[in-house]
Parts: C-alpha cells; structure tokens; sequence
C-alpha cells in the first residue's frame, strides 16, 4: 500500500503548488480582491472540465487493475486504448457545449462582472487544450490501474512544474519574459497540459504499450466502460454540478466572500494529499486482488488504507486549526493586507478541519468501491449528500433572505454569510462519510462482476 501511496502523494503535493502558485500570484501581484475571486472561478472550472472524463478513467483503472491481477497483458492494454478513444469522443461533444453555452454558465456561477471578465479571459485560452487534458486524466488512470505510481508520478512532475514555472514566469516577466499579468497565468496553465500529454502519451506507450489492433473499437470492451465507467461519470458530473452551484450561492456574497472561499479551499485541499493518495491505493489494491480471486485482502486493503488516511487527515485537521491565521494571512499579501478576506479565510478553515475525519472514510472507502467496479454506491450517497444536505442547508445558513419558488413569499434565513454555507459543507461531509462508512461495511461490493 505505501509503495502506491508515496508517489500519488508527491504527485498530488505537486499538483497542490500549482493552485498554490496561481493564487498566491492573484493575492499578491493585484492588490484587489477580483483576480483573487476570479482565480477561485477558475479553479472550480478547471477541476470541472475533466469531470466527463471520469467515465472512461475510472472504468480503465477497474479494468486494467483486474487484467493485471489476472495476467491478463492484451486485456489491460485493450481497455487503455478503448478509453482512449472513449476520451476523445467526450472532448468532441464537450467542446460543442462550451462553445455554445460557455459564457452562459460564467454568468450563471453568480460573481460581479469584473471578476466573471477576469475569468473569462483566462479560460479562452486553456480551453483550446481540451484533449491534452483527456489524455492526462485517462492516461493517468491507465497507468495507476497497472500499478504504475512511480510513471504517474513523472508525468504529473512534467505537468505541475512546467505549470508553476511557466506561470510565475509569464505573470511576473521572470527572465525577460514579456509581463502578462493576469494572462500569463492562463498560459502558463495551457503549456503545462501540453507538456504533461506529451509526457503521458510517451508513458503510456512504454508500460502498456496498445497497439495497431487495440485501437478499433471493440463493443465487449466499450460495454464494460459503460457499464462500470457510466455511474462514476453521472457521480462526477453531479458533484461538479452541485459543487458550482454551492460556488454561486457563495459567489453571490460578494467578491470578499468568494476571495476568502477561493483560498480556503486551496488550504483545505492540503488535506486531499493523503485523502488522494490512498484513495487511488485503495482503487487500484481492491482491483487487482479482485482480478487474482481474492476477495479477502481486497476488503482488507481498503480498510488498511482507511484507518492510515484517517490518520493522516485528522493530523491535518489539528494543523488547520492551529495555523489558519498565518497560512490565511499569507495568500492575502501577508499580515494587513486585505485584513477581511485573511479573518474570513481564517473562518472557514476552522470549520471546515471538524469535517476532515469523515471526508477521510469517504474518499478511500469510495475509491475501494470504484476499484472494484461498484460504482453506483458513491453516486448515489454523494448526490443525496450535495443535494439534499449541502445546497439547501447552504441557502438557509448564508443568505439573509430567500425567495420560494412559485410567488410564495420570502423566507427570512440567518444570513450567516460565506460561515454559514461553510456550516453546510461541514455538515454535509461529515454525513457522506459516515453514510458510506455503513454502505461499505454491509454491502458485498467485493462480488460486483466488471
């Protein structure tokens, strides 16, 4: 387990210093609260273009993980390729629907129109690396399925320095480069998915190596993509769906409100290194056991991996809050500048660190799931959670008031503001994760045929 787990974890701390980069530039090259409000935006968007892509990564992780506990060298590298091309047809239909409703969706997510124009601008340009983004994320989830980390790990490394470096350098005019500003960041983003997809396409065709054959499309192969892949894609979209819309209700603050959720966010995700990491462990053990007839150690893996995340994130919910007002601090421009999105941000990580232990049972007990192709489980407890729990809780907590549907009137809400959608995060992680805490225990997902 922790031969998978360390190179994820470096992996994700260097995908980790990318948002760092991005809005530690915002907070301190603009001495305004929109480009910190934007970058927040754009962070959300960035995480949510991949989203259809889940369907074929987490179908090829499945897949392969079971060909290699098998032995089964042609069938692993059949699913690589298969979804693949599964990838590309999802970036030919993403790309017609953000031409067409692209600026729409902008508009809809609920910030003033400064930061919404900021955001805007950044994203026409990495919006064109659409495909080299498919084959990061496919590719990637390939390649952890035969186990291979440490090649995921080289190829993410690619990505996130090129990212960083490019970003800073383009931003700042670092070396005689020309000063973009808010734009250099934009670029910085689009060359590192293209360095990255360079390095994974090479990656990909040294481990797993597809070939002539692999590539036409075989219906036995496309059917178990859709069979285990298509839950999984409806649970990503539902989430990025719900997650943008928990984005808007917190957007329509005010640009304080989304500065101070842009960065906690970021602080937060620090806990999502080990959650990350042994969530991937988990998905790639319990699949590769269950390839080799080992129901046992796949469930005991899982467990394995559950207890040490939840460990790890609860050291990390202790360190947020004992430092949330220094590390608050220091993506604001330091200690006085922009003094009331650092208290804010200071705010909502506090909160957020109660959530961290049960965030910690759900990520790894849902990549155990996924892994072992029981995918409807997670769909189902992370949209009831986010629906049910997150968004109206979140609206009754934030906002002062709220207008019912139908011309019935106005409810007087408690108008906590960005704390009391916060509250109902809190709430909602900790309600998934003890809900799938149960499903795990109970169900015999180490039974579900891919």
């Amino acid at each position: 387990m922790l031969r998978l787990v360390l190179p994820v974890l470096l992996e994700q701390f260097l995908a980790l210093t990318v948002g760092f980069t991005d809005k530690w530039l915002a907070g301190n090259l603009f001495a305004e609260a929109e480009p910190l409000a934007a970058v927040g935006l754009v962070a959300y968007c960035l995480a949510f273009l991949p989203v259809p892509f889940a369907v074929p990564a987490v179908a090829v992780t499945a897949l392969v993980a079971r060909a290699v506990g098998s032995g089964d060298a042609p069938a692993a590298r059949r699913a690589a390729a298969q979804a693949l091309l599964v990838g590309l047809a999802i970036v030919a239909g993403a790309a017609v629907l953000l031409m067409l409703g692209g600026v729409t969706l902008l508009g809809w997510l609920g910030l003033p129109a400064g930061s919404t124009a900021l955001a805007g601008r950044y994203l026409a340009i990495v919006l064109p690396v659409l495909p080299a983004m498919m084959l990061i994320h496919v590719g990637m989830a390939a390649l952890r399925g035969a186990g291979a980390m440490v090649a995921g790990l080289v190829g993410m490394t690619v990505v996130n320095l090129v990212n960083a470096g490019a970003s800073f350098a383009l931003a700042t005019g670092y070396g005689g480069l020309p000063r973009l500003g808010w734009e250099g960041l934009a670029w910085g983003t689009a060359a590192g998915y293209t360095a990255g997809a360079i390095c994974v396409a090479a990656l990909l065709a040294r481990r797993l190596a597809p070939r002539a054959a692999d590539w036409r499309p075989d219906m036995a192969t496309l059917r178990r993509i859709g069979r285990v892949g298509l839950p999984a894609g409806g649970d990503a979209l539902a989430n990025a769906a719900c997650h943008l819309a928990f984005l808007s209700i917190v957007n329509r603050l005010g640009d304080v409100a989304a500065a101070a959720h842009s960065v906690a966010v970021t602080i937060e995700s620090l806990a999502f290194l080990p959650g990350t990491a042994f969530q991937v462990a988990a998905a790639t053990l319990a699949g590769q056991f269950l390839g080799a007839q080992d129901e046992r150690r796949a469930r005991g893996s899982v467990w394995l991996a559950a207890v040490a995340c939840l460990t790890f994130m609860t050291c990390a919910a202790a360190g947020f809050l004992w430092s949330a007002d220094p590390l608050a601090a220091w993506f604001t421009g330091g200690p006085g500048s922009q003094p009331e999105v650092a208290s804010l941000t200071a705010r909502l990580v506090r909160i957020v660190a109660f959530a961290q232990p049960p965030l910690a049972l759900l990520m790894v007990l849902s990549g155990g799931l996924r892994g072992g192709g029981a995918t409807r489980p997670p769909l189902v407890v992370n949209f009831l959670g986010l629906l049910v729990i997150r968004l109206p809780l979140a609206i009754l907590l934030a906002w002062p008031d709220v207008t019912l549907p139908g011309g019935l009137g106005t409810l007087h809400a408690a108008g906590w503001g960005a704390v009391g959608a916060w509250v109902a995060m809190a709430a909602d992680l900790t309600a998934r994760g003890l809900a799938m805490l149960v499903i795990f225990s109970r169900i015999r997902w180490s039974r579900v045929a891919v």
